[in-house]
């Protein structure tokens, strides 16, 4: 029977990815999206089966499991307790971004990393209050799939996963490889499972009031792989696409659309009164 929970907490888990790649794209944007569809993607050589895996997740994994299960927490989990479990389980990633940026050669960046998960794990209880931010040591999120595009490895085939929605091969081992930094590698299963749910959740609340954007694309299928794609590319380049950055708006889009595979920072905590009305617009 605990065998069986953890599967179905796993799958509640990995079922939040299924919509993490969208980002808010103009008309004409998702139009070119289209075409590029018609014309043949050379970066989804497995379109047709991405697609199908794309409608089970969103219609089935998203609408029956987790968004029900996304509400209920943020309804029944006060605000301070949300708020403190994301600090502690966004304060174990640290000494993955302190290594990540040194690879880059971020060094001020590793720095900051470092200092924040030593601030955090004493004077912040386990990194459930975030100290180090209100001293002005920002979080400065790198992940290995970023080193390795910084390197220049290409992302592979977009692939949608079942179950965990938009990935590629670059990205798919930069997430192992994070996953294998201290303590993440030392932490129980229990643990681990705890964090990812609580990151998931999190996650998952802050798409609410984004669904319409999604649910009005041209095509929701190619609308998330753009976007996936331009998120990608937003962070190996620092915002930069070649010689034009990418608008500041748009960075905040993809911020609330990241996934919660350790792609992006994690959203804030959702108000319990911003859900609701989300809730009534739908």
């Amino acid at each position: 029977m605990i065998a069986i929970k953890k599967a179905m907490l796993v799958g509640l888990i990995l079922a939040s990815g299924a919509i993490t790649g969208c980002a808010s794209t103009s008309s004409e944007e998702q139009a070119q999206a289209v075409q590029q569809q018609d014309a043949g993607d050379p970066r989804d050589p497995l379109e047709p089966v991405n697609r199908v895996v794309w409608d089970f997740n969103w219609e089935v994994l998203d609408a029956y499991v987790l968004r029900p299960v996304t509400v209920g927490y943020v309804t029944v989990v006060p605000q301070f307790a949300r708020t403190g479990l994301l600090n502690a389980a966004e304060n174990l990633e640290e000494p993955g971004n302190f290594f990540n940026n040194l690879l880059q050669g971020k060094f001020d960046q590793g720095m900051d990393s470092l200092a924040r998960f030593l601030i955090n794990s004493t004077v912040g209880l386990l990194g459930t209050i975030d100290v180090a931010d209100k001293m002005g040591i920002t979080v400065k999120e790198e992940d290995f799939g970023e080193v390795l595009g910084v390197w220049g490895i290409g992302t592979g085939p977009y692939l949608m996963v079942p179950a965990a929605g938009p990935s590629d091969p670059r990205s798919f081992t930069g997430r192992v490889v994070d996953n294998m930094y201290y303590p993440l590698t030392i932490l129980n299963s229990n643990f681990t499972l705890a964090r990812w749910v609580v990151s998931a959740l999190e996650g998952r609340a802050a798409l609410i009031d984004q669904e319409k954007q999604l649910e009005q694309s041209v095509d929701d299928y190619a609308f998330v792989k753009n976007a996936y794609f331009q998120n990608l590319e937003y962070k190996v380049t620092d915002g930069k696409s070649g010689d034009k950055a990418i608008e500041e708006d748009q960075l905040d889009d993809f911020a609330e659309f990241e996934s919660m595979l350790g792609e992006m920072d994690a959203p804030e905590p959702v108000e319990e009164e911003q859900l609701e009305e989300a809730e009534k617009e739908n």
